[in-house]
């Protein structure tokens, strides 16, 4: 039998605007859309319910705003089985938000408001160290304060506690940050920013691991869409392609991924075995609307045939 994942997720809680569209606006466009649905979202939240469907013990540490969207969230999160304690309801601040228009073949775009999610602090890490030290996997991403992400890699890595990187929105990142990263898992462009600085400069995978390799993470691993995903190994680069699925909506398809990572590196699957396991997560994830909605359960992803 394998072992139970134990997880902890540090990051975002929004509620995602969801608005179908014919095609995504250029600077200056307006398009009409078709019908809007509110999805409970944010990165942080989205790969907390993806590894809690994947059958993880999962913690999440968060802020919310004492509002009608944050009691939603809030029950949601519950409702999904995850340990809730360290999410912080805020008076002073709405719930974070995020506006998503998304095509008929799946294709979109995200603005995010932040709200509560930028009051998480290096304080609540602090007062959860013990959640975190009990953990198989932290994962992180760059929804929250630049210096609440470095506090739970600190306090992660000072406990032998794994450690995943999710660099979105993708931002200026400091020499340690890396340095307490065990694995980085940007999609394309996200690690053309942080390899080269710059995204119109184009790289190969290799390169762009290379890259992300000279500034000090443990592991680099790129997630590449239909392409399916790169990644470090001992002798070079390995690749996985991806499965091939009628895509509905790539929303939180990232975030599954790294969900089903986090999970099978939990379970001490090899780590090419954890990021096919990851695939088959975020393959069955794009074939349904929404973010969390769309997110698979541990029975619908053992059942998957990853038809390659």
């Amino acid at each position: 039998m394998k072992p139970k994942a134990n997880i902890v997720v540090v990051g975002s809680i929004n509620m995602d605007m969801v608005i179908q569209t014919p095609k995504l606006p250029v600077i200056g466009e307006t398009v009409l859309g078709g019908n809007y649905t509110t999805v409970p979202g944010g990165k942080g939240a989205n790969q907390a319910v993806a590894a809690s469907r994947l059958g993880a013990h999962v913690v999440m540490f968060g802020c919310l705003g004492q509002d009608p969207f944050g009691r939603q969230l809030l029950e949601h999160l519950q409702m999904e089985g995850i340990v809730t304690d360290p999410i912080s309801v805020l008076e002073e601040y709405p719930s974070g938000m995020a506006f998503i228009p998304v095509t008929d073949t799946g294709d979109n775009c995200i603005v995010v408001s932040p709200g509560a999610n930028m009051q998480l602090t290096p304080a609540h890490i602090a007062q959860g160290e013990d959640l975190i030290k009990n953990a198989d996997v932290l994962m992180v991403q760059l929804e929250i304060p630049i210096e609440t992400v470095k506090a739970a890699l600190t306090t992660a890595k000072k406990h032998n506690v794994v450690t995943i990187l999710n660099p979105a929105p993708a931002k200026a990142l400091s020499a340690e940050i890396y340095e307490l990263t065990d694995i980085i898992t940007p999609n394309e462009t996200e690690g053309m920013l942080l390899a080269a600085g710059d995204v119109r400069q184009a790289l190969s995978p290799e390169q762009i691991i290379a890259g992300l390799q000279r500034l000090g993470v443990g592991k680099a691993l790129l997630t590449r869409g239909g392409d399916g995903v790169a990644y470090q190994t001992e002798d070079g680069i390995g690749f996985v392609p991806a499965c091939k699925v009628e895509v509905v909506d790539t929303t939180a398809a990232g975030d599954s991924f790294n969900a089903g990572l986090a999970v099978g590196l939990a379970e001490k699957l090899s780590f090419p075995d954890a990021v096919r396991f990851a695939v088959k997560v975020s393959a069955l994830a794009v074939t349904k609307p929404g973010a969390q909605p769309s997110l698979p359960f541990r029975k619908d992803v053992d059942e998957f045939t990853c038809i390659l």
